[in-house]
């Protein structure tokens, strides 16, 4: 069964045939209801917010995906299974009892992230809050999903407003929606209705000026990660290294290997094998810590770490194509277009303004240090690696020819002074994007290391790629600016990236017609 019809169907069947018994207000059950968790939105409120849900949606949540056990003590459910959140203290990871599907009355925990309370505007398969314009043509122009499909996302550039986009005849449309002062929603102003649900339903009967009578929603994708591969690996950093299956080797870089890998038989993950004597276990440790807090959707999840013997492992969650560096080479312009690369550069800035806001620093950003997902998705890795890199081999670092050093990626403040900073990082970003506008072409070619060090002081820079838009060629320029201070910030970087794709249609009428 189709999961976007489990998830409209199955709680109404779950309404009609269980009756929720009353709790008491000191119940615990009731109590851990009151904390509401991810997912807990009801209709988004005046500004894009959502407020909380209503009392009649009680402790009862709509599972989004389907969730397989990957501990004893966890809980398998398919979409559309009604779930009971008997204890939500755990954080991401609740424990629930099934109250429909297979799983009836079995109890367990399950990621937070998954479920949605029952009537909420999270439970509608159609509703795709945090996707981007660009990211929402791809899932509606994959596979499946056939003319007339479409979901409702935040609008990118007005923020508080909602965008509907839909399939007409092989393109994707793009329609504002509004919310007047009394909250209701509007395409054109001459029908308004109560809810989005209402909006929704009344132009699945008929299109009534839109391009195209509304059909099945966009097909959800992969499901999203869960915090932690558990909810006991959360916060208990080592695991057992015969958790651990490695199953393929991915590759090799400076400080090791990396392979696909299991973790209890259940779950798919990463693992970076360093080699022994690479790096010192405490400082490692001190730097993860840091790292595991660091949670964005660019950024690679960390998991967990097995220190206690070597090859110290290092495990991720897994990209299934590789790095960024290895996917521009193989791709090289024969399916990836202009809007491709911008978008996966956008993607890029967006990690790295989460980590400028942590004031944290990358020190080595790179097309290798980037990695591919399904549809293009990128993801930063090995940020903050480099910190205990140095710590441990200083003289790698060092500008001269012959060494490891990423001299073509460097700063130059970052090569003569030692001095990293996000605004090196900054210069990094510039020289990444004329990786991802050459399909990974080496930076500054024909040109040694020593070159490189040599010529940049004088003033010298890349010239502008082949077929590379000029405004991209212009960011590229800012990011290379001799005083750091004159740098972009990563917010403005990714701005200016996303400026490419946030034109949604700002007319009713008008969208009508492109």
């Amino acid at each position: 069964m189709e999961i976007q019809k489990r998830l409209s169907s199955c709680w109404q069947s779950f309404l009609a045939c269980f009756k929720k018994p009353r709790r008491s207000a000191g119940d615990p059950v009731r109590q851990a209801a009151r904390n509401p968790g991810p997912g807990d939105n009801a209709e988004p409120a005046a500004g894009g917010k959502s407020s909380a849900p209503a009392e009649t949606a009680g402790d009862y949540y709509i599972a989004l995906y389907d969730y397989s056990a990957r501990t004893e003590e966890d809980l398998s459910f398919h979409a559309g299974d009604i779930l009971e959140a008997l204890d939500k203290s755990p954080g991401e990871w609740w424990f629930a009892q099934a109250a429909s599907g297979l799983s009836a009355s079995k109890q367990g925990y399950i990621p937070a992230n998954y479920v949605a309370p029952v009537e909420s505007i999270n439970a509608e398969p159609w509703y795709f809050p945090e996707t981007k314009r660009q990211d929402a043509e791809k899932m509606l122009l994959a596979g499946g999903n056939q003319h007339g499909a479409f979901l409702i996302r935040n609008c990118e550039s007005q923020k508080g407003e909602l965008s509907l986009s839909v399939v007409d005849s092989g393109r994707v449309k793009h329609y504002k929606l509004k919310k007047m002062d009394n909250g209701q929603y509007f395409v054109s102003k001459t029908r308004c209705f109560q809810t989005l649900k209402e909006l929704v339903e009344h132009y699945s009967r008929q299109s009534d000026g839109l391009c195209v009578r509304l059909g099945e929603p966009c097909k959800k994708m992969e499901a999203p990660q869960t915090h932690g591969l558990s909810y006991n690996t959360v916060d208990q950093w080592e695991i057992d290294r015969n958790s651990i299956k490695l199953l393929r080797k991915l590759g090799a870089g400076q400080f090791g290997e990396v392979f696909e890998g299991i973790w209890n038989e259940t779950t798919a993950v990463a693992v970076k094998t360093l080699k022994p004597g690479t790096m010192d276990p405490e400082d490692f440790l001190r730097e993860a810590q840091i790292m595991k807090r660091l949670r964005h959707a660019k950024l690679i999840q960390l998991y967990a770490v097995c220190t206690m013997e070597e090859p110290i492992y290092i495990i991720t969650e897994l990209m299934k194509n590789g790095s960024l560096l290895e996917y521009l080479q193989k791709d090289n312009g024969k399916t990836l277009r202009i809007s491709d690369q911008i978008e996966m550069a956008a993607q890029v800035a967006s990690g790295m303004a989460f980590l400028e806001l942590q004031n944290y620093i990358h020190r080595d950003l790179a097309a290798r240090n980037v990695l591919v997902g399904e549809n293009n998705i990128c993801k930063i890795a090995d940020f903050g690696l480099a910190r205990v890199f140095m710590k441990e081999n200083e003289s790698v670092y060092e500008a001269k020819e012959g060494t490891k050093f990423p001299v073509k990626w460097t700063a130059p403040e970052a090569i003569n002074d030692n001095k990293f900073s996000i605004k090196s990082d900054v210069w990094s970003f510039g020289i990444l994007l004329y990786e991802i506008m050459t399909f990974g072409q080496m930076p500054y070619p024909a040109m040694s290391n020593y070159q490189v060090v040599q010529k940049i002081p004088q003033g010298y820079r890349m010239t502008c790629p082949p077929n590379c838009p000029k405004v991209m060629y212009d960011i590229m320029i800012d990011c290379w600016k001799e005083d750091e201070q004159d740098r972009p910030t990563f917010e403005t970087l990714q701005w200016k990236l996303e400026d490419f794709f946030d034109m949604d249609v700002t007319s009713y009428d008008d969208a009508s017609r492109y």
